[in-house]
């Protein structure tokens, strides 16, 4: 028997992203065709942004305890949110939910840590840069962070907003990420991660100066382990 997993969808390519890693990869383990449960319940993204534009991190830990209570009515046995801001509301969600979850940025620091790196640029929407999710998730680990400078950090949320959860990856947005890479690198940084979950789907790791943390795929590959546990 496996656990099931209830997906609580941010975006619809973030959320689509994470969905697939844990069916592909499930087949490794599981045999052709198979994967653990997965139910998943995606709340309007114009719901979730609103809570986080007006700083009301207690109405998005609501919402989001909503969304948890109606995956474990469904079964499920554990929840991930493949959105990396979500996870600000994080200490007021997890004591309203009926399951556990997995924290995104936990399963990034969990990495981190096995692979070394002791300085990690932290790429994503302004609210997750400029917030504690990965800060706090790092700090167990003694791993430091730095963000991009304000002009960076406004043109990524704008990238991410206007165009990745749209689905739409321009090439120009592309090399702008390597660009911000590239400086981050240059103040001393040894990876960076792509701390919103659609960053994944333009950045290439084999064309990025800096080796990439993907957070969407980690949390995907969290949930399967805890699912087949």
């Amino acid at each position: 028997m496996t656990q099931h997993i209830g997906i609580v969808a941010g975006s619809a390519e973030g959320a689509a992203l994470c969905y697939r890693t844990i069916c592909l990869e499930a087949a490794a383990t599981m045999g052709e065709h198979n994967h653990p449960e997965i139910t998943i319940n995606s709340v309007p993204l114009a719901e979730h942004m609103r809570h986080i534009r007006a700083n009301d991190w207690e109405a998005l830990a609501e919402t989001l305890a909503v969304s948890a209570r109606k995956v474990a009515h469904a079964g499920a046995d554990f929840a991930i949110c493949p959105d990396n801001t979500y996870h600000g509301a994080f200490k007021s969600l997890i004591p309203r939910s009926p399951i556990p979850w997995l924290h995104i940025a936990g399963a990034v620091a969990e990495e981190a840590h096995r692979l070394g790196y002791v300085r990690l640029g932290i790429l994503g929407t302004k609210y997750l840069m400029e917030g504690p999710v990965y800060p706090e998730a790092l700090e167990a680990f003694r791993i430091e962070t730095t963000i991009p400078n304000v002009a960076d950090r406004e043109k990524i949320n704008g990238i991410i907003f206007n165009e990745l959860v749209n689905g739409v990856f321009p090439e120009a947005s592309r090399l702008y990420f390597n660009e911000v890479a590239g400086k981050l690198k240059a103040i001393g940084c040894d990876a960076v991660v792509l701390g919103c979950t659609e960053i994944p789907l333009i950045v290439r790791p084999d064309d990025t100066p800096l080796p990439t943390l993907d957070s969407t795929r980690l949390l995907a590959r969290a949930a399967l382990r805890r699912a087949l546990e």
